[in-house]
């Protein structure tokens, strides 16, 4: 089977600790390029995941032919602008999330990508559980949908850049997402993507958004926690948590509706549960659980994912860009709901227009 060249721009923590060694275990993707601007990076990154081709210039790997795919792993305002000449070049596309945090920009990558034949898939990739509860919903199996929440939170990007570091053997760093003029956007867009992404991925389409973001502790004038209330479009209500002010780390997500409800992690270790009532006319008869078989449901790992859907000539079909558009917009508009102090309406659809 034909192996798949892959170069990486952005030679920072995403590559070191998900990109690399995850593609070194996907059969048929090969890195053959990665691109950066620090030298010292992309010399300890090469030698540990054995990459031959190293460049502080993102167009040399981008005008090499003999790279089919490329994973833009670069800081999120930095996204489109690459995408863009990704795309140009006649490039596949694993983008990293958030996909940017301009709608002006969200609307070109989308534009560019409905005009091209090439495929880009953007984080966040969903596991088996997502996509099984999904499929659920979708089914009827909890009945019409009535609420949903999900929460994605952590410690703050100064946690996770300490691992960083220890990789890279630094002992000091910009901490960039801190940084308003760098990085514009915060907590919100860099782990509120992922309850977002999972509860639209999950219920649907939102269409208005009411939001409060707030800085409690990280020294940064962006918002290091957030709360959105989602209205989808079937009238059903959601709640969508995130935060840096979470050491303890948090993430879930649950699904109510008429006959039951989802939950993720579910009870007793299971993937996924579901949630039977006990009783539809009697308080006191607690409900039921039901441990739900979610092996095989998802698509694998991202890059496998992606490698399938570039073989088939497909867009994937839950981790699309309109996906992440539409992400993109829900999470401006929390923002700006929180600065007007009223319900902001969503334009854009979860799926291709």
């Amino acid at each position: 089977m034909e192996v798949l060249n892959v170069g990486i721009i952005g030679a920072g923590g995403i590559a070191q600790k998900l990109h690399l060694p995850d593609i070194a275990q996907t059969p048929g993707l090969r890195v053959t390029c990665l691109a950066g601007r620090k030298e010292q990076r992309l010399r300890s990154l090469a030698e540990r995941f054995d990459v031959p081709h190293l460049t502080g210039d993102y167009q040399e790997l981008l005008a090499d032919d003999a790279i089919q795919g490329v994973v833009i792993a670069l800081p999120h305002p930095l996204h489109v602008r690459w995408g863009l000449e990704a795309l140009k070049a006649g490039k596949h596309i694993l983008m990293q999330k958030p996909l940017c945090g301009d709608m002006a920009e969200a609307d070109a990558f989308a534009e560019a990508v409905a005009a091209t034949d090439r495929t880009v898939l953007c984080l966040p990739h969903f596991g088996d559980a997502t996509y099984c509860a999904r499929q659920m919903v979708r089914a009827g199996a909890i009945g019409t949908i009535s609420g949903a929440y999900c929460r994605a939170s952590h410690g703050g990007p100064e946690v996770y850049y300490a691992e960083v570091r220890d990789g890279f053997g630094e002992t000091a760093g910009d901490l960039w997402f801190f940084d308003a003029n760098q990085a514009s956007v915060g907590a919100l867009f860099d782990m509120g993507v992922y309850a977002v992404a999972q509860i639209v991925a999950v219920v649907g389409r939102v269409v208005r958004v009411f939001g409060r973001a707030t800085t409690i502790a990280k020294p940064t004038t962006l918002e290091d926690t957030a709360t959105l209330l989602l209205e989808f479009e079937n009238g059903a209500l959601g709640t969508a948590e995130t935060g840096w002010c979470d050491p303890a780390r948090t993430g879930g997500l649950r699904v109510h509706g008429t006959t039951g409800k989802l939950e993720s992690p579910g009870a007793g270790g299971a993937a996924l549960t579901r949630w039977e009532p006990g009783s539809y006319t009697r308080e006191d008869i607690p409900p039921v659980p039901h441990a739900v078989d979610v092996d095989g449901a998802g698509k694998g790992g991202m890059h496998a994912h992606w490698l399938e859907c570039i073989r088939a000539g497909i867009q994937p079909p839950v981790e699309h860009v309109w996906a992440a558009r539409h992400v993109t917009e829900i999470l401006l508009a929390g923002l700006e709901s929180s600065r007007a102090g009223c319900a902001v309406e969503i334009r854009s659809s979860a799926g291709p227009d």
